[in-house]
């Protein structure tokens, strides 16, 4: 019975094993993403994490004639991206990016994780 017992738990632990890395540490997706680097922070209580928002324009919108903007928020994990960015605010950047299924306390708010930076450009340069 003992045998029986442990062999259940193993098999529920392994099973929420792979369901926790399957959500959280799984890439979904790549991609870049361009825009305009509206803020990038560190912040946290327990767990500092270096959270951005880019905003992307010209993106038509759903009324003829309008254009909406889209927003982009990520984290990121690398201190030398990190500091990059830091000093990049309002200028016109290219981000390489992961996308995973949920988002975990230690790696940031957010289920994108921005693991290069392809180009920081001037806006006035960008167009």
């Amino acid at each position: 019975m003992g045998r029986f017992v442990f062999i259940i738990v193993a098999v529920i632990v392994l099973i929420l094993g792979g369901v926790f890395f399957y959500k959280y540490y799984f890439v979904f997706g790549r991609g870049v993403k361009a825009g305009e680097l509206n803020y990038f922070v560190q912040k946290g209580y327990v767990f500092k994490t270096y959270e951005g928002k880019l905003i992307q324009s010209g993106y038509k919108g759903k009324v003829a004639g309008t254009i909406q903007s889209n927003e982009f928020q990520f984290s990121v994990s690398n201190e030398r991206i990190a500091q990059q960015l830091m000093t990049a605010s309002g200028k016109f950047v290219e981000l390489h990016y992961k996308e995973y299924l949920g988002a975990i306390p230690w790696r940031g708010f957010s289920p994108f994780m921005v693991d290069s930076i392809i180009s920081i450009k001037d806006p006035a340069r960008a167009q």
